[in-house]
């Protein structure tokens, strides 16, 4: 028998010749005890070396880790796939589309440690915050899931007085009968319409240039720091690239008077329309939709909904505490509403636009980073 062949059948049978005191090892003198032979001492196995074998004394101790028992090392815990409920306010940097949010919904795996959101919120600046965190499928996608999204548009209210007043008029208040032409005309964009119009680069029959609007609607003005504002509400399915802007840009020239209500209607055909695009500063979203998911997965015991109701209390908070406040304190600094209002004058909402470019005036202003409305495809 080889040498091999003769330590493997010596390892095979180790245990059981040890097991009892005075075992015969074939080849070797009677042992007492459980001792190792000191001819097999140098011969102990370890799985790390040449050809998968050590040889090392066994006099030396086996290690201990410190406080002198042995421990099992800590086994790594697994990632686990998470949604994370975020607000920020869009001034003073680009990123994640370039407007405020207070309900921006982000998909990525995480280790699950204690006191998660503490522990992120702890590094970032007080003007980002992540308000909620909830477990979701594996193949969970933020941005392809996603069934619809709600904006809001923050603007003073002067903006919809008409172009005989001042174009800065801060002593202006809404009037009932006002407000309920602005919805009316805001309604008029509920269904699916051909918004070539109302972004770049599109043309009147690109499949992608259709957009279906599930509600748009302005809420009860109210007063800050003395100037009154107001906000419009839209849902859809998706958006374009400066699609919000300008469908609150085109209602409030017609609201004005600078356009009459049938652009509305003209600027959905195949001809070119001068569409203004109002300020990017009054734009937040305010709501990411999942309804599909949660018809799925939201009731199957093991994931909740992804419908946020219980962080609704924050939500309205960080948007009372930084994202209004901003808009507000950029407006009275930056008059960014009342210099894009000076420029609707120069419009031609009489006719077509066919190969005119934004006569649009550059405005300013420090969000100006807020052009991307949503998608940009």
């Amino acid at each position: 028998m080889g040498f091999p062949r003769l330590w493997a059948a010596l390892l095979r049978n180790w245990g059981r010749w040890t097991a009892r005191p005075g075992p015969r090892v074939p080849g070797l003198p009677p042992m007492a005890g459980n001792k190792v032979p000191p001819a097999l001492a140098s011969h102990q196995p370890d799985r790390k070396g040449r050809g998968g074998w050590v040889w090392e004394e066994t006099e030396h101790p086996a290690k201990r880790v410190k406080g002198g028992e042995d421990e099992e090392p800590p086994r790594k815990l697994p990632k686990r796939k998470i949604v994370l409920l975020m607000a920020y306010s869009g001034k003073g940097y680009h990123g994640m589309q370039g407007v405020s949010a207070a309900g921006q919904v982000v998909s990525l795996k995480v280790w699950l440690i204690d006191d998660i959101l503490d522990k992120i919120n702890s590094h970032l600046p007080s003007h980002i915050r992540i308000l909620g965190l909830k477990r979701v499928t594996g193949g969970f996608n933020s941005k392809n899931k996603c069934d619809a999204r709600t904006y809001c548009y923050m603007l003073p209210t002067f903006a919809f007085a008409h172009k005989d007043r001042d174009v800065q008029d801060e002593s202006y208040r809404l009037s009932a009968e006002t407000l309920q032409q602005v919805n009316r005309l805001l309604a008029c964009y509920k269904g699916t319409h051909n918004f070539h119009n109302f972004t770049s680069q599109k043309g009147p029959r690109e499949p992608s240039a259709r957009r279906y609007i599930l509600e748009m609607y302005c809420e009860e003005p109210f007063v800050r720091e003395g100037l009154e504002f107001a906000v419009i509400k839209v849902k859809g399915q998706s958006f374009m690239m400066h699609q919000i802007r300008k469908m609150v840009g085109l209602v409030v020239a017609i609201v004005k008077g600078y356009a009459p209500e049938s652009v509305l209607e003209r600027s959905w055909g195949e001809e070119k329309v001068d569409v203004p695009k109002a300020p990017g500063l009054g734009l937040v979203l305010e709501r990411v939709h999942f309804e599909k998911y949660n018809q799925r997965f939201g009731g199957d015991g093991l994931h909740e909904p992804l419908d946020w109701t219980q962080e609704e209390g924050k939500v309205t908070a960080f948007k009372e505490q930084y994202i209004y406040p901003t808009i507000v304190s950029t407006e009275r600094d930056e008059r960014s509403m009342a210099q894009w209002l000076n420029t609707l004058p120069i419009h031609n909402f009489s006719g077509t636009a066919l190969g005119a470019a934004d006569t649009g005036a550059k405005v300013p202003s420090s969000l100006e980073g807020s052009e991307g409305d949503g998608d940009t495809d």
